[in-house]
């Protein structure tokens, strides 16, 4: 097994709890589903917001999925003027067969954050 980096974004309708944790578990849901993973596979995630969305943590939504042995992080994107607003992010470190092809998963007009990446939509 080797360990791999997996990348994810999407947007949020607005600052309010459902709306986060409803974005939160959407991106992740989508992550974990492609990539074909496992509670076990997963060895750490970090969840970023940008600073216009704070009504909840990302990693509630993260627990409530059943990811409660993993290690969360939830940290703050850089406030870059211009950049696309209340954005939600995730980093997974996992753990999968040697030769895997990570699908990174952009939803909700975040595509436009990495179209270059392949398998990102």
């Amino acid at each position: 097994m080797n360990v791999y980096g997996l990348r994810g974004a999407i947007t949020v309708d607005s600052n309010e709890r459902e709306a986060i944790l409803s974005a939160t578990g959407e991106l992740l849901g989508a992550l974990i589903e492609r990539n074909g993973l496992a509670q076990a596979d997963i060895i750490s995630c970090i969840l970023s917001m940008t600073d216009d969305l704070n009504a909840e943590f990302p990693a509630v939504a993260a627990r409530a999925m059943g990811l409660d042995q993993v290690p969360l992080l939830c940290v703050r994107e850089i406030d870059v003027p211009g950049a696309m607003e209340r954005v939600i992010r995730a980093l997974v470190h996992y753990r999968a067969a040697e030769g895997h092809q990570a699908q990174h998963v952009y939803l909700r007009g975040a595509e436009s954050l990495r179209s270059d990446i392949s398998g990102a939509q």
